[in-house]
């Protein structure tokens, strides 16, 4: 009789099961960016379709190519590198070069994400480092928007954005409902912020974000504009038209919530969420360039470590009085080590006085 022989496999805590992975996360955040991306269509066409396509197929061709060439295993099939190709591209005018974007997109996938470990190891976000560099390097190109289809009466190639116009005092046309619904120009993906406010909704009903970080960075911007206000506009009407213009939707619903360059700890995502949202004012204010979106997310994901450090979470099965002896211990513990350390210098320095 052959005896039986049991294999098991071992493996480490927390023993946690969950339907929901990767893919399943990137597949409902491209979901969520439908809108926006058919109100993009709506308003700069086939250019639109084409440079969605160029960038998601540019950082799938650079993920399958660098981890090839290192001989790791593919990860195309999570969907990440689709969903920094739509960020990346949304958050470009439809008149950028094909050219800027495959740059862009082999900057933030090799540079950004693989040369860090890949997914859930990079601590910049992708799609908005690929953009800054674009940003820093052609700036010229990166802020020529293209007159919408919506505007077609408008004798002119190229205009300002709402928020150009508003922070250099020029003189807008556009309404309150434009804004909102996007018939105004500006990068593809974040002129309509029903559209992204849409998304962002299925995404907190699909529980793939919380209300933490957006509306805390939405909120803080929000109180500050209709605090300080802006010249030529009543205080209610600054502050709307800054939260419905540029990046701001975009970036705060689907940009600073990426889960491995943000805050993973509850009280450090409200503060995440303020500190975007501070730093996004004070660079409209006072910043060389009207939008500071991108440069705010990026500043706060290099202190996403620190706020983590910063607001530890209780440990499952450990109440608040287990912590504080816990925290006593380690504090009489260090004071009993400095006592010992103490009373061995004076031992050594007594030793040294016989000698002489």
């Amino acid at each position: 009789m052959n005896e039986e022989k049991m294999l098991y496999h071992v493996s480490g805590a927390p023993f946690v099961r969950s339907k929901i992975d990767t893919q399943r996360i990137m597949l409902d955040v491209l979901i969520a960016l439908l809108p926006a991306f058919c109100v993009s269509v709506w308003q700069f066409g086939v250019q639109a379709i084409i440079r969605v396509v160029v960038s998601v197929a540019s950082c799938v061709f650079f993920e399958w190519a660098y981890r090839k060439l290192m001989k790791k295993d593919s990860t195309i099939h999570d969907l990440s590198a689709c969903v920094t190709g739509v960020l990346m591209v949304f958050c470009m005018p439809s008149s950028v070069p094909l050219w800027m974007i495959v740059w862009a997109a082999l900057f933030a996938i090799v540079l950004v994400k693989q040369l860090f470990g890949g997914i859930g190891k990079n601590f910049l976000n992708p799609a908005l480092a690929g953009r800054a560099l674009m940003l820093a390097g052609f700036p010229a190109l990166m802020t020529t928007y293209v007159v919408p289809t919506s505007m077609a009466g408008v004798d002119a190639a190229t205009m300002a954005t709402p928020l150009g116009s508003l922070y250099d005092g020029a003189a807008t046309s556009y309404s309150l409902m434009d804004l909102f619904i996007g018939r105004v120009p500006g990068c593809m993906g974040e002129i309509s912020a029903l559209a992204l406010l849409i998304g962002g909704a299925y995404l907190l009903y699909r529980g793939v974000i919380t209300w933490r970080i957006p509306g805390t960075f939405i909120g803080t911007v929000a109180i500050l504009t209709l605090l300080f206000g802006g010249e030529g506009y009543g205080h209610v009407e600054w502050m709307l038209r800054n939260l419905c213009s540029g990046g701001l939707m975009l970036g705060a619903i689907f940009m600073a919530t990426d889960y491995c360059t943000s805050p993973v700890t509850p009280k450090g995502q409200l503060i995440f969420g303020v500190g975007c949202g501070v730093l996004t004012v004070l660079i409209r204010y006072f910043g060389g360039y009207p939008e500071g979106v991108s440069y705010a997310i990026l500043l706060m994901n290099l202190l996403t470590w620190a706020i983590d450090k910063a607001t530890p979470q209780q440990q499952f099965g450990i109440s608040k009085a287990d912590m504080k002896v816990a925290d006593a211990e380690k504090k009489a513990t260090k004071a009993a080590i400095k006592a010992e350390k103490l009373q061995k210098e004076v031992e050594r320095l007594h030793a040294e006085e016989g000698k002489r």
